[in-house]
């Protein structure tokens, strides 16, 4: 009971939030609900979920409460999304938060190729380093790949001091952040010097053939469709690739993202995956969920409102030249 009401009863709170017309007793080992019939049912559902996470060890905190309730009322079960860990790093296990992130990591096991696309914030990079992780502790790969198109975020940070490895490496730098995050930290370094583990940008992948290895792209709506055509033939016998990216965030000057045109591309072709995850499956602050909804928001209204004005000025240039040809 104190593992399910959480500490100074945070998670019981958490509950009471989810529905504001039930109201939350406990005595002793009972969990008692009142209030309308639908809503002390939905309640005792996600109350029964949370109950048998417990048992299956989950550490539960107001985050999975919340996203509990979100999988219920998608038609899901809780117990077989937040259950599954990939793996435990350093005391903490590593699984997915949501059906979208579920959804994903399933089609990474499944599929040769698997595309990550969705907003910030929704574990598309970690789970992806998750499984190659996983992966390398399993023997089912000899080495782990990670790379990124090294492209500044709208910024020119113009010359940069240091030897090639000094001016790369604030672009990978959230690639070991994960690393170390999923690895003991000492033998990080070890397995980057034995090269069982690979950090590079995505301009030494030219002319190269990856086998037996779990290759993650990272920011792939920075590459160019030349790039990206050219990481996707990189692929040799026993390799797995997950691609990631946002669509929404692309740096690239001219704007032209190979991870747009190979949504098309590649669409329907058997052993490659598109996961599309949204802002339902933010995991970080609730906050950030809101922020992607609001910029989805207004991008549309931006592409509704140069829609009606291209509109407009073909109808007025269609409009000038009848004139024209009636003064004629």
């Amino acid at each position: 009971m104190v593992r399910l009401l959480g500490p100074q009863d945070r998670l019981l709170t958490t509950l009471e939030h989810q529905y504001p017309r039930v109201q939350v007793l406990v005595r002793g080992n009972q969990v008692n609900l009142d209030g309308p019939a639908d809503q002390v049912e939905a309640a005792r559902r996600l109350v029964s979920e949370l109950v048998e996470l417990v048992r299956q060890g989950v550490d539960l905190s107001p985050g999975e409460v919340t996203t509990s309730r979100r999988i219920l009322d998608s038609g899901g079960a809780p117990t077989e999304v937040l259950s599954q860990a990939i793996l435990t790093a350093r005391g903490k296990a590593i699984r997915p938060k949501t059906l979208g992130q579920k959804a994903y990591v399933d089609a990474i096991d499944e599929n040769t190729i698997t595309f990550g696309i969705g907003p910030a914030g929704t574990g598309k990079t970690y789970l992806a380093m998750a499984k190659a992780v996983q992966a390398l502790q399993r023997k089912e790969v000899d080495r782990i790949i990670l790379s990124r198109p090294a492209i500044e975020a709208g910024e020119r940070l113009g010359f940069l001091p240091g030897t090639l490895t000094d001016k790369i490496d604030p672009y990978l730098r959230p690639l070991y952040d994960a690393l170390n995050e999923m690895m003991d930290p000492e033998l990080v370094p070890k397995l980057l010097a034995a090269g069982t583990v690979e950090v590079a940008p995505l301009a030494y992948m030219r002319g190269r053939t990856l086998n037996n290895a779990f290759v993650v792209l990272d920011e792939a709506q920075n590459t160019t469709p030349e790039q990206m055509k050219m990481f996707l033939t990189r692929l040799g016998f026993g390799t797995k690739m997950v691609v990631t990216g946002d669509i929404t965030q692309i740096d690239l000057p001219t704007a032209a993202s190979g991870l747009q045109l190979v949504t098309r591309v590649l669409d329907g072709i058997d052993d490659i995956h598109f996961a599309r995850l949204t802002s339902d499956d933010v995991v970080r602050h609730s906050l950030v969920g809101r922020i992607v909804d609001a910029y989805t928001k207004f991008d549309a209204e931006k592409q509704a409102r140069a829609h009606e004005r291209r509109e407009a000025a073909e109808f007025a240039n269609r409009a000038e030249r009848r004139r024209g040809m009636g003064k004629r």
